[in-house]
């Protein structure tokens, strides 16, 4: 290296040692604004490598992480498991050990898109573009990502209306696990529903599952329909629960859904 090179290099490092003994006895308030200064100027180029790094990061992680819906769908396929096994594990004990028939015997389903939905106020709805030229009736149970929504209440031959459980005028029978009798869920609108005259001697929670009680011709095992979101003391009966349900689904995404018909014509 060349003599002159050499005394170049000398200086700078000189330099640069002076400007970090300056900088390490400076009063700490000049050297936040120089802190500041820096990153304000040298803003975007900070970002992006932000970025990268969190990219990165995200990339190193491991994929454990899945959807809201997904989840929803997981969970409710699990709570119908759930009870379907304690269904057949009721038959077996009946039957001494031997099940006499799959839970879904006799059972077809018909796959509908959804054209309109109503789910604000009192009137909670959809219009599917199935109708009795494809088996379905009044009165039949809906399902939307393995959960119940609601029922078939108005047949045309192409189109049906589904009320939704959470509609101020749908009222379906219910069960709760570790709870004896039955129990009615009426809508409120707004995509809320409420569990009828519960008395506060039973113990509810936060996060219990609902089912819709099985309906001989329509539904033949219990179904998950919702969880309880809410859970206080009745305003007007200080001896009832106050409870509020929300569906297992998130009703307002689905793009399709699933009409049950139990007992299909051949």
């Amino acid at each position: 290296m060349p003599k002159k090179q050499i005394k170049i290099s000398g200086r700078l490092l000189t330099w640069f040692m002076l400007a970090g003994f300056v900088f390490l006895f400076a009063p700490q308030n000049l050297t936040n604004k120089f802190q500041l200064a820096f990153a304000h100027i040298f803003r975007r180029p900070l970002s992006i490598g932000r970025n990268v790094a969190l990219s990165m990061q995200r990339r190193k992680s491991p994929a454990d992480v899945v959807s809201r819906s997904r989840y929803n769908q997981l969970r409710n396929r699990l709570s119908n498991i759930i009870q379907w096994l304690h269904q057949e594990h009721q038959k077996v004990e009946r039957l001494s050990g031997l099940r006499d028939r799959t839970v879904l015997e006799g059972v077809n389903f018909v796959v509908a898109d959804v054209i309109t939905s109503a789910i604000r106020g009192p009137h909670n709805e959809l219009i599917i573009n199935r109708g009795k030229n494809d088996g379905l009736a009044k009165g039949q149970f809906v399902l939307g990502d393995y959960s119940v929504i609601g029922t078939v209440a108005d047949v045309d031959s192409h189109t049906a209306r589904v009320k939704l459980v959470t509609d101020s005028t749908s009222k379906i029978a219910i069960k709760i696990p570790e709870l004896n009798g039955r129990m009615i869920m009426r809508g409120s609108g707004n995509n809320c529903a409420k569990v009828e005259l519960l008395s506060r001697k039973h113990k509810i929670k936060i996060g219990d599952v609902v089912y819709a009680q099985k309906k001989p011709g329509f539904l033949d095992v219990p179904m998950i329909v919702g969880t309880v979101t809410q859970c206080k003391m009745d305003d007007e009966n200080p001896l009832l629960w106050d409870i509020t349900v929300k569906p297992a689904c998130e009703v307002n995404k689905l793009k399709n859904i699933t009409v049950v018909i139990t007992n299909p014509q051949e």
